[in-house]
């Protein structure tokens, strides 16, 4: 049996990190880091396309609902952080990722009860946040548990989607659904450092994570379809591995 990606990197982590010999620990006073991760964004809500029904050509077209989860599953996250240190317990950090996740060809709905089938864009996003960091442990310790919080903007290259229905030898190319977009995120996480050396830490973290709705859809203007895009905020649970390096 195949294990998921996100045990399988644990997995790595454990192989790497349970060999090591202890390494004494005395507080640090290093004031800034640098961390980099990668990760998987899991969906939890919000819908890519909302239900709707109007007219394609002057047929009867009806819309269902398909979550991020239908169209893209789950994607993976790159990241860059960087953290200034306020006090033994305390951070503020500043943080940049990268995601891309392409999408198969899905049945979407159906044209006069014709099925209608699109492929849709890669979705790819750069998002930038700043936030806020509590550990649970000095810096003496080896592993330090942690939560903390961030807000930002992702930035969500536009959306198109190639539209057939094929029964009735009807293709729609490059419809525009959603134009490029600058999302509000919000986040909340938790994890814990474990400390390799006395400067260098491994991680893994789980957060929960909300970017707001895309840019509204210019493509079926004037369909009856416009309300595709009502719902297309999203939740995600991320989580992430990743190593970290204090100076």
């Amino acid at each position: 049996m195949r294990l998921p990606g996100p045990i399988c990197a644990l997995a790595a982590l454990a192989l790497l990190v349970l060999p090591v010999r202890a390494v004494a620990q005395t507080p640090w006073h290093e004031t800034w880091s640098v961390e980099g991760d990668v990760g998987w964004d899991f969906p939890v809500s919000g819908n890519l396309l909302s239900a709707a029904i109007g007219r394609i050509n002057d047929q009867a077209t009806v819309i269902d609902s398909q979550s991020y989860g239908d169209i893209y599953g789950t994607g993976v996250k790159w990241g860059f952080g960087v953290g200034y240190r306020l006090d033994e317990r305390s951070e503020v950090r500043g943080s940049m990722a990268f995601q891309s996740v392409s999408a198969d060809l899905n049945k979407i709905g159906s044209v006069a009860n014709a099925p209608l089938y699109a492929t849709f864009d890669a979705y790819k996003s750069f998002s930038f946040e700043g936030g806020y960091r509590r550990y649970f442990a000095d810096s003496d310790q080896r592993l330090r548990p942690y939560a903390g919080g961030t807000l930002g903007i992702a930035i969500i290259r536009e959306i198109d989607a190639d539209l057939a229905a094929p029964d009735l030898g009807l293709v729609l190319n490059a419809t525009d659904f959603y134009d490029r977009t600058g999302a509000f995120t919000i986040g909340f996480n938790g994890g814990v450092l474990y400390a390799i050396t006395e400067r260098v830490d491994v991680q893994g973290e789980l957060g929960f994570r909300h970017v707001s709705g895309l840019s509204g859809i210019d493509g079926l203007k004037n369909t009856g379809l416009e309300s595709t895009n009502d719902n297309s905020g999203r939740w995600t649970l991320p989580f992430t591995v990743g190593l970290r390096v204090r100076f």
